[in-house]
């Protein structure tokens, strides 16, 4: 009876463990894997705990499927507060289950988000040999953040990559959508996610298969593709006493002609540079050891497809006869632009050209109240050309162009003003009598003049014609007149 009931409580407590450690998922073994990961954890007061248990949760699905240990992947996560604290280093935890068990026990840390405080604090500390990583394989940084910070990130981030760390982040809140692109991997489309802290699972095996590109073992990677180059690392197989790299590079769509380049021995990373935009490359990296045979690598990478501009086109600064157009993005690659502009309906265009070192210019002598088609056309300097176009208007002329005052006698004065352009609701007409109070009086949008009564002989009055519109009143006009 003793031994049921021990081995009874030994299944709960088998049972219990199972439900608070997840077993590794080897239905999603991932082999041959071999890498460091870093966590940086925004540990702040400004994430709810329930968004941090998500987070949590969220890290612990990601590296359920790897095999941990010194030969293998490790792990460290560091928490963003007031100050960086360290969960535990990459040599700490050696298997699966022991990841699990830490992940779970991890408490949020509240306070400030210093992001480039925990980054440099990573830079400093993480990348040693006193923290278990090791210098031949690769190193990635997933940032879990809620797209707050309180201090710079830009400076120590760079760091990071420079020493050649991909930043991958997955922001659950409302970031700075330039500020997050810019500091991770290029290109940010397959390194940036944005996600709802309740929808982390969506991004869970993409994130994680981008990884797995990264870590796999004896791997050549290409990264930081721009439109024009990539950057190509390795993990080191060769010294400089063992041998040296031969590197071969070609268009997929023509292999025959391929380019090459002898690298040293000791090299783990290249970028190649002056490449065709939105084209596929065939890359292979053999490497001539003189101590064993070692298996040529080969990978195909796509650079990006070349930037177009103009991509928007911005109208400000409008008035009754000019206005202000505005382009974006400038690019290097765009000779000048070429502004056509005229109102419609009509097919009088005129031309402006501007140099490629400015995105704007302000069309000027325009007729007030006019509706005009703008077209910037970018002569970019393989010949090309691109052009957007976007309606502008120009705005009311709400001037009174003259205001004439005639004195009538008997205490009379006639005032005449010639018609605003535009929709006028009507006039407003104010007269300020040097002795008696002042008059104001409102007239429909028809009317030209108006016969002021009451001005006293011998005394001088200001006398001022002011557009009303929908929207509130035009410029006004006055005279003075001395009856």
């Amino acid at each position: 009876m003793f031994v049921c009931l021990v081995l009874y409580l030994h299944s709960l407590f088998l049972a219990a463990v199972a439900q608070s450690i997840p077993d590794a998922d080897h239905a999603g073994f991932v082999p041959d894997s071999e890498g460091d990961l870093i966590f940086l954890l925004d540990s702040s007061g400004s994430v709810s705990y329930y968004e941090f248990a998500k987070v949590r949760e969220f890290i612990g699905n990601l590296l359920r499927p790897f095999t941990f240990g010194p030969q293998d992947v490790q792990a460290s996560i560091v928490h963003i507060s007031n100050k960086p604290v360290l969960e535990f280093p990459f040599n700490q935890y050696g298997s699966s289950q022991e990841i699990q068990r830490a992940i779970q026990n991890i408490q949020q840390q509240m306070g400030d988000t210093n992001t480039g405080k925990a980054l440099s604090y990573i830079k400093e500390n993480l990348f040693e040999e006193r923290s278990g990583s090791r210098a031949e394989v690769p190193k990635v940084m997933v940032w879990v953040t809620d797209g707050l910070s309180t201090d710079d990130i830009s400076q120590p981030m760079q760091l990071l990559k420079d020493m050649g760390v991909t930043v991958f982040i997955v922001s659950t809140g409302r970031g700075n959508y330039l500020e997050l692109s810019a500091a991770a991997s290029k290109p940010s489309d397959s390194h940036l996610h944005f996600v709802d802290v309740d929808d982390l699972h969506i991004i869970t095996k993409e994130l994680r298969d981008s990884i797995i590109e990264l870590i796999r073992a004896r791997r050549l990677h290409a990264q930081d593709i721009t439109t024009t180059s990539f950057r190509l690392t390795w993990p080191r197989l060769l010294s400089r006493e063992t041998g040296y790299y031969l590197l071969e590079y070609a268009l997929v769509s023509n292999p025959e002609k391929k380019l090459s380049r002898s690298l040293s021995g000791d090299q783990t990373g290249v970028t190649l540079n002056n490449l065709t935009p939105d084209t596929d490359y065939q890359v292979t990296l053999l490497p001539e050891s003189n101590v064993q045979y070692i298996q040529p690598q080969t990978i195909q990478v796509s650079t990006l497809p070349e930037m177009i501009s103009p991509t928007q086109i911005l109208i400000s600064e409008a008035s009754t006869h000019s206005f202000r157009v505005s382009w974006g993005p400038p690019l290097d690659s765009v000779a000048g632009y070429e502004i056509q502009y005229g109102p419609l309906p009509s097919n009088d265009v005129q031309t402006v050209d501007v140099d490629s070192s400015q995105n704007s210019t302000v069309l000027e002598n325009l007729k007030s109240n006019t509706t005009y088609l703008v077209t910037v056309n970018a002569l970019y300097k393989s010949g090309g050309e691109k052009a957007l176009s976007a309606i502008a208007c120009t705005e009311e002329n709400d001037n009174i162009r003259y205001l004439h005052l005639e004195d009538l006698g008997s205490d009379k004065v006639k005032a005449t003003w010639s018609t605003a352009e535009g929709e006028v609701q009507g006039y407003l007409i104010k007269c300020q009598r040097q002795l008696g109070s002042s008059s104001r009086v409102s007239v429909g949008p028809q009317a030209d003049s108006l016969i002021l009564n009451d001005m006293e002989a011998g005394t001088t009055s200001e006398i001022c014609v002011m557009p009303v519109y929908v929207n509130g009143a035009g410029k006004n006009l006055c005279k003075t007149v001395k009856t």
